[in-house]
C-alpha cells in the first residue's frame, strides 16, 4: 500500500491524499460503506460504483468467519471475487463484535473465547488466529485484534485493557510479518489506538502503535457513548501524535457533522452503519438537513426526493412516493433510502476534498455544519 499526502488545509488540519492498494486507488478523505457480511445491505455492487461512487467498502472478520466461513471464501479466491467487488476492501478484526457479545465471551491473555450469535457454537480468536482469518478473507487493509472498552470505563480497567491490546498488537504484527497474502497481492495491517477517554492512555497508545511503522493507523473505542466534544478532543490529540505520512482511520464515526469536524482535525478514513441503518428506518440525510420519511408532511409532496442529491434515485422518486413505500413496508423503500444516504455521504467527503484543495475548507465546513443538523 502507498499513501501520498497531497494537500493540507491552510486554515485547519484537514488533509487530501491518495491511498493506492492492489485493487485500486482511494481519494481521501473517504467514507467506507459497511458491508458486514460481504454485502452493503440493500445495495448492489453496480449501485455502489455508479450511483454511490464508493471507492472502498468494509467486511467484518467475525461475521465472515462464521458465515459463509473461511473454506468458501478461500475456494472463491478471496472476498472480492466472492462478492464481485473488484475494488479495495478493509476488514475489521472482529474485536468490536466480540466485545458486544457481552456474557457470551471470555477474554484472557491468550485471546477471546466466544459463542456464535447464530447457533451458540464455541470459538476462539487469538491475535494469530485473527491474522490468519484476515489473510484468508483477503481484504487489502486488515485490522489488528484489540479489545474495545465500553463507556463509561474505569481508569484501571482501561489501563489493563490497553496493555492487553498492545500485547495482542505485538503478536498480530509478528504473525502478519511472518506470513504472506494467499491470493497474489499484498495486504496492509493497521494497528488500533485505544485508551478509552483518558488522554495519558491515548498518548501511550499512539506512541506504541506508531513504533511498529505499519502502513496506516486507526483510532478505535470512540463514538461508543462518550460526549461528542470529548470524542473530538481525543481525536485531535491522536491526530497530533500519529505520523503525517500514514493514513488515519477513525473507526465507527459517524454523523455527517461528525465526519466534517473530524476531517478538520486530520482524519482521512471513516466508516459507520448510520447511512444504511438509519436509511432503513426512514431517516434521510441531505445537504439541507434530516428528513423522516414517515412524517405525514411528505404524504402529498411530489417534489424530487432531494433536488441537490447526486444519485439517480434522488430525482427519479418523489418524497410522497418514498413515504408511501415506507408506510406500505415495501423493500424498495430500504433500497432507495440506503442508496440516497450512501451517495450523500460519499459526495460529502468528495466535496470536503475539493474544498481542502481549493483552500476554503473551514469556511465551507462551518456553513455545512449549520445546515446538516436541521430537522426538515
Amino acid at each position: 500500500m502507498k499513501f501520498k499526502l497531497q494537500t493540507v488545509a491552510k486554515d485547519c488540519k484537514a488533509r487530501a491524499g491518495e491511498i493506492e492498494t492492489a485493487h485500486g486507488k482511494i481519494q481521501t478523505p473517504i467514507f467506507m460503506p459497511v458491508g458486514t457480511v460481504g454485502s452493503v445491505k440493500a445495495v448492489h455492487c453496480s449501485e455502489l460504483t455508479t450511483q454511490i461512487k464508493a471507492q472502498i467498502i468494509l467486511g467484518n472478520t467475525y461475521h465472515l468467519y462464521l458465515r459463509p466461513g473461511l473454506d468458501t471464501i478461500r475456494m472463491a479466491g478471496g472476498i472480492q471475487r466472492f462478492n464481485s467487488w473488484n475494488r479495495p476492501m478493509l476488514t475489521d478484526s472482529g474485536g468490536f463484535q466480540v466485545y458486544s457479545l457481552g456474557d457470551r465471551r471470555k477474554i484472557t491473555e491468550d485471546g477471546c473465547e466466544f459463542r456464535s450469535h447464530i447457533d451458540g457454537s464455541k470459538h476462539f480468536f487469538s491475535p494469530e488466529r485473527v491474522m490468519d482469518i484476515e489473510r484468508t478473507i483477503g481484504a487489502d487493509i486488515i485490522m489488528a485484534f484489540d479489545e474495545c472498552t465500553p463507556f463509561p470505563c474505569e481508569y484501571d480497567y482501561a489501563k489493563r485493557s490497553l496493555g492487553l491490546t498492545h500485547r495482542w498488537l505485538e503478536r498480530c504484527v509478528y504473525r502478519f510479518r511472518q506470513t504472506e497474502g494467499i491470493y497474489g497481492y499484498e495486504q496492509s495491517l493497521f494497528p488500533i489506538v485505544q485508551g478509552s477517554v483518558y488522554k495519558d492512555l491515548r498518548k501511550e497508545s499512539c506512541k506504541y502503535v506508531t513504533s511498529f511503522d505499519c502502513d496506516g493507523n486507526a483510532i478505535g473505542g470512540l463514538s461508543v457513548g462518550e460526549p461528542i466534544e470529548q470524542m473530538y478532543e481525543l481525536t485531535e490529540l491522536c491526530c497530533e501524535m500519529l505520523p503525517e505520512d500514514k493514513p488515519r482511520y477513525l473507526m465507527g464515526v459517524g454523523t455527517p457533522i461528525n465526519i466534517l469536524e473530524c476531517i478538520s482535525l486530520g482524519i482521512d478514513m471513516f466508516d459507520c452503519v448510520m447511512p444504511t441503518r438509519n436509511g432503513r428506518n426512514a431517516m434521510l440525510f441531505t445537504s439541507e438537513g434530516i428528513m423522516n420519511m414517515k412524517n405525514k408532511k411528505w404524504e402529498n409532496d411530489f417534489s424530487p426526493l432531494d433536488e441537490n442529491g447526486t444519485s439517480e434515485v434522488d430525482l427519479l422518486y418523489s418524497k410522497a412516493y418514498l413515504r408511501h413505500l415506507f408506510m406500505a413496508k415495501e423493500i424498495l423503500a430500504l433500497q432507495i433510502a440506503s442508496i440516497h444516504n450512501l451517495a450523500f455521504y460519499l459526495n460529502l467527503v468528495t466535496q470536503a476534498r475539493e474544498h481542502i484543495v481549493a483552500g476554503d475548507f473551514l469556511k465551507w465546513k462551518n456553513m455545512m455544519v449549520d445546515k446538516l443538523g436541521r430537522r426538515l
